[in-house]
């Protein structure tokens, strides 16, 4: 089974911090499209997110519910779906097993999801999304505002496969890269 595995702020939505309002979130340009691209070229979408404003106190947790529920709706208004969405709340000091690049998030999309990490693809928008990828043996796409290609991230500790300036640009590379 074909899997993408997607961040959510910065990837598929506008980054607005600590958000905590359902109605905030934004498809960032690009990503409703591609968003449908890869859906309708048979991948399952997961959304894995680190969400620290959790547990530093920042967001209510009650909230992150809310904020899926808002997410998989603005997924499905435009033709596609998500098979699911893992959340970390912790904080970064907590040193939780779940929080990106740890493994644990994908271990139980993998199980619950049914695919094998190693055949699956990440993309995000932070080193440790591309991390999270190359921990798990996925291929991994950096969303930099930059044209699509093998370079990393300046200053990267982890390179990409590649880099695209957005989740349009994202998908269609992955269609030629791994093919429909």
């Amino acid at each position: 089974m074909s899997v993408v595995i997607l961040d959510r702020d910065g990837t598929i939505v506008i980054d607005r911090g600590y958000l905590d309002d359902p109605d905030g979130l934004e498809f960032l340009p690009g990503a409703a499209e591609g968003l449908c691209t890869l859906h309708g070229s048979g991948y399952r979408l997961v959304v894995v997110t680190n969400q620290s404003g959790v547990g530093r106190g920042l967001i209510p947790p009650e909230r992150v519910p809310a904020m899926n529920a808002r997410l998989e709706l603005m997924v499905r208004k435009i033709g596609a779906e998500l098979a699911a969405i893992y959340v970390c709340p912790h904080a970064p000091d907590d040193r939780c097993e779940c929080r990106k690049p740890a493994q644990a998030l994908m271990r139980r999309a993998a199980t619950e999801v049914g695919f094998d990490p190693r055949r699956a693809i990440v993309i995000g928008d932070k080193e440790s999304d591309v991390e999270f990828g190359r921990r798990a043996g996925a291929g991994t796409i950096l969303i930099a505002g930059a044209g699509p290609g093998p370079s990393p991230a300046p200053g990267s500790r982890q390179a990409p496969d590649l880099v695209a300036p957005d989740l349009v640009s994202a998908a269609a590379a992955i269609k030629a890269w791994r093919g429909p």
